[in-house]
């Protein structure tokens, strides 16, 4: 019996951890993901309640569906007219899709992490394309107060007039929620609002933003300058190229014309020369006789053969009586 008793404890002991392993409750202001050896499993559980798992084998991960808050950092950026402002901004946001969520982000963490990013690009972003009044005013409907002593003509000549604004501080932060709010919804987060919740300028950076004035007026004239060197270059290639190809068209027609003239020569030499034998004879007589001036000079040694086309003439060449004795002298 003792036995037997213990063992209905035992297994009364096993089946209540099993129980109250397999239930769970869901918060009114949470949302769950049930996920298997790290796995998400089913849909995401979205109502209050008492819930059933598997247990020992899956977890639950509970997401908050409150309206989340963001609070950025103040961070310095130049605005169009090149003036640096501290911006801080602030934001709302919640989890609408908590399985997109849980698969891209996992936590509450990795989520104010990747809005850090994405809504400080945006807001960078936004204050570059605007000028500083455009970010610092709410609305473009103001008025100007006018001092009391301004003449008339004074007022006509539009003194103390304010500089005109086009969109304002508002339409600057809807900028930046649309384009913000299409980068955040693939993460399973949607955007609720965002606001400037600080602007500051500070003029201790103003000698730094004359100095950056003047680096990006010398690189605008290093730019111009290269390009008109680059141009200049252009030019002169072009000038070269141009010269190259005039001389190398006046060189071919040059060798044209003589290799016109040299068919000519010959048509005329072969016409003039082959009318008789004795004609052809001469030819290669004279000829031999010009190769002879180009061939042998002073203390010319030619060693030919005997029956050498060249050595044909002077074979037959009988020396006269002054040559032989100024030879033997």
């Amino acid at each position: 019996m003792k036995i037997k008793t213990i063992t209905m404890i035992a297994l009364l002991v096993i089946g209540s951890y099993v129980l109250m392993s397999s239930l769970y409750t869901v918060d009114e202001v949470e949302q769950v993901i049930i996920t298997q050896f790290g796995k998400p499993v089913g849909e995401p559980v979205t109502e209050a309640g008492l819930k059933i798992k598997v247990p020992f084998i899956q977890e639950v991960n509970p997401i908050d569906k409150r309206v989340l808050e963001w609070d950025g950092n103040p961070s310095d950026m130049p605005t169009k007219d090149k003036l640096y402002i501290s911006v801080d901004l602030f934001a709302r946001w919640r989890i609408v899709e908590p399985l997109q969520y849980f698969l891209r982000l996992r936590d509450e963490r990795s989520a104010q992490s990747r809005l850090d990013d994405i809504l400080g690009s945006e807001t960078r972003n936004a204050v570059a394309k605007h000028e500083l009044i455009e970010i610092i005013r709410t609305t473009k409907d103001r008025v100007p107060l006018r001092d009391a002593l301004l003449t008339e003509a004074e007022r006509e000549l539009n003194m103390g007039a304010l500089v005109p604004i086009h969109k304002g501080r508002q339409l600057v932060e809807q900028e930046i929620f649309s384009a913000a709010a299409e980068k955040v919804k693939v993460f399973g987060i949607e955007l609720l609002d965002i606001r400037f919740k600080r602007i500051n300028y500070n003029d201790s950076v103003r000698p730094k933003i004359y100095d950056r004035m003047i680096s990006e007026r010398r690189q605008i004239a290093e730019r111009f300058l290269s390009e008109g060197n680059g141009e200049a270059a252009r030019i002169r290639g072009n000038r070269v190229r141009d010269l190259n190809k005039i001389q190398s068209e006046a060189y071919r027609q040059v060798e044209e014309i003589r290799g016109v003239a040299d068919a000519k020569a010959t048509e005329i030499y072969a016409s003039a020369y082959n009318q008789s034998q004795a004609a052809v004879n001469f030819y290669e007589f004279a000829r031999t006789m010009k190769s002879y001036k180009s061939i042998i000079a002073t203390n010319t040694t030619l060693v030919l053969s005997t029956d050498s086309d060249l050595f044909k003439f002077l074979k037959g060449m009988t020396p006269d009586e002054n040559t032989a004795s100024g030879a033997q002298r």
